[in-house]
C-alpha cells in the first residue's frame, strides 16, 4: 500500500498490526524524539524525559525483529542507544528470522497430521503406564 493519503490514515485507524496506528503516528509527532534506525528500518524514539522507549516498526509488528542492541536499549539495559555507539554484534547473535508458524513453512514434526510422515514407533525404554 502506498504511504500517504486518506488510505493511509483508514489503514492505521483500523491495520494497527502491520504498524503504527494513527495515535502513535500522532504522539510520535508531537512527543517523539528520534534516536535511530535499525538495518531493518525499524526507526526508535523516546520522550523528551527520555522515560519512554518505543520503535515504529518498518512492516508487521513484530518483536522479534528488533536486533540485539535495540532490544538492550529498549528494555532499559543500557542508556546508550546502539546509534550512539560502535555496537557490533557477537559472533553467535543470530540474524532475525520471521516466525513462521502458521504458514506453508512451519515447522512439522514427523507425526503431525501435515505431514505424510508417521511419528517413529515407540522402542522397548518406554512403559505407558497404565492405572491398576
Amino acid at each position: 500500500m502506498a504511504k500517504g493519503g486518506i488510505g493511509q490514515i483508514i489503514f492505521e485507524l483500523f491495520g494497527w498490526w502491520h504498524g503504527q496506528t494513527l495515535s502513535t503516528r500522532l504522539f510520535t509527532s508531537l512527543r517523539g524524539i528520534r534516536v535511530g534506525e535499525d538495518e531493518a528500518g525499524n526507526v526508535y524514539y523516546t520522550d523528551k524525559a527520555r522515560k519512554r522507549r518505543w520503535v515504529i516498526y518498518n512492516g508487521p509488528a513484530e518483536a522479534s525483529a528488533i536486533p540485539p542492541g535495540w532490544h538492550g536499549w529498549m528494555h532499559y539495559r543500557t542508556d546508550v542507544p546502539p546509534s550512539e555507539t560502535e555496537y557490533r554484534p557477537h559472533e553467535w547473535e543470530a540474524p532475525h528470522q520471521p516466525n513462521l508458524t502458521g504458514t506453508a513453512a512451519a515447522y512439522r514434526p514427523h507425526g503431525s497430521i501435515l505431514t505424510p510422515e508417521s511419528r517413529p514407533r515407540v522402542t522397548g525404554d518406554y512403559d505407558a503406564w497404565s492405572p491398576e
